[in-house]
């Protein structure tokens, strides 16, 4: 029995990805922009029913909902060429359209005005379900309506859906550039908080590592928007390919994710994909094997997260999964494995079992591609605290000084005081230990001794 999944898309950047991807599998599937099914896609071994369902007329509308505090981007998917494909029932904006100003505190307060007509679509696309597995969000960290919007309904689902997991495609803001967003580092970290304590699984992507792709691999001078998202839509298909292309492993939410997170709170993913094309761009890589596409998805250049490998030997990698879609013969994968092995490409955990699994999966009979095999990684790495360790770096001096705070206290959340940021700022410094401290072997008497004082702080507090 299928297990569906509802994908909820959140302001600008969250809505452009989504569009990007159901583009992405409607061509995967067969499926025109007006959501009939072409005449040529006869093949019918793939699960659409996980992310569509068919309404009256047999058409194929996504299981998703558009969510955004501005209508500009959703006005612009209402006037596309995929315009018929959605229920437009479930695309909300609001009414007065001003936005959240690229503000957390806005963002949130917004959201929860509009609660009930939130959970008014979601709760109707949950109950079209038969067996509701979980959510998938995509949504921006530095903007206000990804940022602000995304927690409070993370917050909020797994209040209401708390057996259902929620997994979050996250894009990270670039660090190289500044932004024209001054209130980012705030809105990062009080989107980190959330994603610690409410996400089952975050797929972390970093807006610097898709741009360096986008100019390095794929030669492109000045990336748009448009080829970034693709670029992040070849990600979200390959990751939901043993979904909706199932095979005898992995082909559930759960099946996928429990593999990757050994532990709650270190569920902030990794990935990497290769053979990488872009439009009108031909590719460099001319054969594709197994060996070749596994040993690529280890290469740090192929990551779409930026982390200073090399420079930090002690970092390690919790747990690695490669789709690898193609015409795969399974004795190529034991011999790849075995070749990783040898080379020692890839460093792992002292403190548990740990080694590369890989799925197979098969690809779309509908889309014609240069390439037999392509890969992608999911990968579960310490070295993605640096990540956060920025954020904070570029926090901690904004907070001290309580600069371009005036916008954050007129929302109530802040009026009476700025703990809320505090409390965030603690919450990712205990993410940003506790991957340190998986690089140890002493990590699970550390992991104990961490959840011991947690409880006796809370029972503190209580009394």
């Amino acid at each position: 029995m299928p297990r569906e999944i509802i994908t909820l898309q959140m302001g600008q950047c969250g809505n452009q990805i989504g569009m990007e991807f159901w583009k992405q599998i409607c061509s995967e599937h067969g499926i025109n922009p007006h959501g009939i099914l072409e005449d040529f896609a006869t093949e019918g071994n793939d699960r659409k029913d996980v992310f569509f369902y068919q309404a009256d007329d047999e058409h194929y509308i996504p299981r998703a909902v558009l969510l955004d505090l501005e209508p500009r981007v959703i006005n612009n998917i209402k006037n596309s060429e995929f315009r018929d494909l959605y229920n437009r029932e479930n695309m909300f904006t609001s009414k007065d359209g001003g936005g959240a100003g690229n503000n957390w505190a806005s963002g949130r307060s917004q959201a929860e005005g509009f609660h009930d007509s939130i959970f008014d679509i979601i709760d109707r696309e949950a109950e079209n379900s038969d067996s509701l597995e979980g959510f998938v969000m995509c949504h921006s960290m530095a903007g206000g309506t990804g940022s602000g919007m995304g927690s409070y309904l993370l917050e909020r689902l797994n209040d209401r859906y708390p057996k259902k997991l929620i997994q979050t495609y996250s894009v990270f803001p670039n660090q190289k550039d500044t932004s024209d967003v001054v209130v980012q580092p705030y809105n990062v970290v009080l989107s980190l908080k959330r994603l610690v304590k409410n996400a089952d699984c975050v797929i972390m992507l970093d807006n610097t590592a898709l741009n360096r792709i986008a100019v390095e691999r794929l030669k492109i001078e000045n990336p748009t928007f448009a080829q970034v998202n693709r670029l992040v839509s070849t990600i979200l298909s390959a990751s939901t390919a043993t979904l909706r292309y199932p095979g005898y492993m992995n082909n559930d939410l759960v099946g996928l994710v429990a593999s990757l997170i050994p532990t709650p709170k270190l569920h902030f993913l990794m990935t990497g994909y290769t053979p990488l094309t872009a439009d009108q761009v031909e590719s460099s890589i001319r054969k594709t094997t197994v060996l070749d596409v596994m040993r690529r998805l280890l290469q740090p250049q192929n990551m779409m997260v930026s982390i200073p490998r090399d420079r930090q030997a002690d970092h390690c990698y919790i747990s690695i999964l490669n789709i690898i879609q193609g015409e795969v013969d399974p004795t190529q994968v034991h011999k790849s494995l075995q070749r990783i092995r040898e080379r020692k490409l890839a460093q792992f955990i002292p403190w548990g079992p740990a080694s590369i699994q890989v799925a197979l999966s098969r690809k779309s009979p509908y889309i014609q591609t240069a390439h037999r095999v392509s890969g992608l990684l999911l990968a579960n790495h310490t070295s993605i605290a640096s990540l956060f360790e920025q954020t904070c770096v570029d926090f901690d001096p904004m907070r001290k000084s309580q600069a371009f705070l005036d916008k954050f206290k007129r929302e109530d959340i802040f009026k009476e005081n700025l703990d809320e940021l505090d409390d965030s700022r603690e919450a990712v410094q205990e993410l940003i230990d506790e991957y340190h401290a998986a690089t140890r072997p002493d990590y699970i008497d550390w992991a104990e001794n961490a959840a011991s004082a947690a409880a006796a702080a809370t029972a503190t507090a209580a009394a």
